[in-house]
């Protein structure tokens, strides 16, 4: 998915999730049981592995582990603002989470610049590439180029954008067909007692300054989505469910999924024991070992 450098002002494309987890093989047991495709393993160069859910949107969800802990401390010590972040995030919260969201550019050495300027870079680009396996088990190469964003005073939270530099022609069709009938990404759901105080943040890295605030927080639209920051009471209202922690800080807490037939996403969540709760428009699971945000299935089906 392609979004655009810090100016002209055209709102940014979602790109993904990142979701720290101890092991893949529970959240692969997770997710599958919530309906999910799950892609096959794969290894970072720098000392994580991930096993994604790919949308048809274009969008995806990346559960995060450590393959090679002494690879992953070394190159944050070395400058690799990923593994870093990622490392404190584990060190503060545990290894069940959702540390970061990841959106389209066509430059991130622009989108760094501009990052630099305004204050809010987390550190040097970082510029990578692995194996990437389709759904017929064919590999090829990828490359990519991530520009990040962060606050100091949230210390549990930062956000990037992903420049595929090279792309391979890699079929992933039968892994974005899942039998719960997800078909992508509508909206992130944030939290922090004062939402505002995180405004310029989001609207530099979203690249839209029109912010739209409501009784319990602030929205900003970005090309595809929306990012939503409550409070904790906004969170209760709208999702029953609780921001699991007292202190300060903008967290990632839930992401709301687009749904083409509800029904047979409740009859299957249903077959595989999965608890979850209606709350309004929304079909709710909450967290759970594998799954480090609350997961939001919007019950209205496409044609709403």
């Amino acid at each position: 998915m392609t979004g655009h450098a810090i100016s002209p002002y055209q709102p940014r494309a979602f790109d993904h999730c990142v979701l720290p987890v101890g092991e893949l093989s529970v959240a692969r047991a997770r997710l599958t049981a919530l309906g999910f495709q799950v892609a096959a393993d794969a290894k970072h160069p720098f000392g994580t592995e991930n096993a994604c859910v790919y949308f048809d949107d274009g969008t995806f969800l990346e559960p995060l582990a450590i393959d090679q802990r002494e690879k992953c401390e070394r190159t944050a010590q070395r400058g690799n603002v990923f593994t870093a972040r990622d490392q404190a995030y584990r060190f503060r919260n545990g290894d069940n989470g959702f540390s970061a969201i990841a959106l389209g550019t066509d430059n991130a050495d622009a989108d760094h610049k501009g990052f630099r300027r305004q204050g809010i870079s987390a550190g040097r680009k970082l510029l990578f590439g692995r194996t990437m396996t389709d759904g017929s088990g064919a590999k090829a190469r990828a490359t990519f180029k991530l520009a990040f964003a962060a606050d100091l005073r949230s210390p549990d939270s930062f956000l990037f954008t992903c420049q595929r530099v090279n792309t391979p022609a890699v079929d992933r069709a039968a892994l974005q067909t899942h039998p719960n009938t997800v078909t992508g990404t509508a909206e992130i759901i944030a939290s922090e007692a004062n939402p505002a105080d995180f405004q310029y943040l989001l609207q530099d890295v979203i690249n839209n300054r029109a912010t739209q605030a409501h009784s319990f927080g602030i929205e900003i639209a970005g090309a595809d989505f929306t990012l939503n920051v409550m409070t904790p009471e906004g969170l209760r209202i709208h999702f029953g469910v609780e921001r699991h922690v007292p202190t300060r800080g903008l967290r990632f807490e839930g992401i709301v999924f687009t749904v083409a037939d509800p029904e047979a996403l409740r009859a299957l969540l249903a077959e595989n024991g999965i608890k979850t709760h209606e709350h309004g428009s929304w079909l709710v699971a909450d967290r759970a070992p594998g799954q480090g945000a609350f997961f939001a299935f919007d019950m209205r089906g496409e044609n709403r």
